[in-house]
């Protein structure tokens, strides 16, 4: 069934809080004009006014999620799902992780997710200020073990074999390498083997 005006507003509502925006900064993270999402914008001489599709499609890329999740989202029937949480300083532990990289074995908490849990998705819990200023301690990361396809930009979760634990913005991801931007510029960028990495995973949501 097609989402109403009504929905679609809402959708971009529940998109800013998740991502710890206002409609505006959204926006603006989209490149988009900071008045686009005003509730000015969404009625007209009595008329509904919709976003454009691009500008839609914008807000989507930026924020890591497809079409289908923001369907979800926006729907009067979303839904909070349980996923699994865990401390960002724990993931580099074993134990915490099969060999698919997908969580295992005791200690996980649980996220309230909205919308539809699914294999692969699990939620890490932000401490310290190494990520500053994109998460701040006591965010919580989920991240999607499922995805297979990911594009320069793309914030993710990085788990070498060594046991570190990393969140960075891809740079590059060849057969050989993988190179991550730094989200604090106080730390430095990484460049990693493919053969030293264990698993990576796209950040998909941020809530508090």
């Amino acid at each position: 069934m097609p989402l109403t005006h009504t929905q679609i507003w809402n959708g971009i509502d529940r998109l800013a809080r998740q991502q710890n925006l206002s409609p505006s900064a959204l926006a603006r993270r989209a490149q988009l004009d900071p008045t686009s999402f005003n509730p000015s914008k969404r009625v007209s001489a009595g008329r509904n006014r919709w976003p454009s599709t691009e500008s839609l499609t914008k807000v989507l890329m930026v924020s890591g999620v497809s079409l289908a999740e923001f369907a979800e989202l926006a729907g009067d029937g979303a839904v909070e799902a349980p996923v699994p949480l865990l401390g960002f300083a724990q993931a580099g532990d074993d134990g915490f992780f099969d060999d698919q990289g997908l969580p295992s074995g005791e200690g996980w908490d649980v996220l309230a997710f909205p919308g539809r849990s699914r294999e692969g998705l699990f939620a890490l819990r932000v401490s310290g200020d190494s990520m500053l200023p994109a998460y701040r301690e006591g965010d919580h990361l989920v991240v999607d073990r499922a995805a297979t396809e990911y594009r320069r930009g793309d914030r993710v979760v990085v788990r070498t074999l060594a046991g570190e634990v990393l969140a960075k913005e891809l740079i590059r991801r060849t057969a050989t390498r993988l190179e991550l931007k730094s989200l604090n510029p106080e730390f430095r960028d990484r460049t990693f083997a493919i053969k030293e990495v264990s698993w990576i995973g796209r950040i998909l949501w941020i809530s508090q």
